[in-house]
């Protein structure tokens, strides 16, 4: 038995198949690069200062959380959405009715008083809404 292959005539005329993969890993790359950059953008559309603190995570596995944002001018948003406190109020008990476990996070800005976040607080408890949470920046 020999060691060394024989080589048959026309051995080295066929096509090998190969797939350049440069093109696919640039394209990987800019879609990583655009989703890192834009998906903080998605997720806090208004942008305020939280205050800091430790707290723990209102649980929303089921369901997505409704926000209010309240802002360092004292505007309101729901989820992302301007409105005024009677709308909230409204939009607030339309959605208790549907369902009174609807998840509220509160987010205000720290430099408002504590009077502002309290009347948004005092709305959200008079729509019955039993699960509510403020949101912090932990420390």
């Amino acid at each position: 038995m020999s060691l060394r292959r024989r080589r048959r005539r026309g051995d080295g005329d066929k096509p090998k198949a190969a797939v350049d993969m440069t093109s696919l890993i640039d394209l990987t790359f800019l879609l990583l690069v655009t989703f890192i950059v834009t998906l903080p953008a998605l997720e806090q559309g208004i942008s305020i200062m939280l205050p800091q603190a430790k707290a723990d995570v209102l649980p929303t596995k089921d369901k997505k959380a409704n926000v209010v944002t309240i802002d360092a001018m004292n505007r309101i948003f729901l989820n992302d959405r301007p409105m005024g406190a009677e709308e909230l109020e409204a939009k607030l008990m339309e959605m208790a009715a549907e369902d009174p476990d609807v998840p509220v996070l509160v987010r205000g800005d720290e430099r408002l008083d504590y009077g502002s976040v309290m009347s948004v607080v005092k709305i959200v408890y008079k729509c019955k809404i039993r699960k509510m949470a403020l949101v912090t920046v932990e420390s």
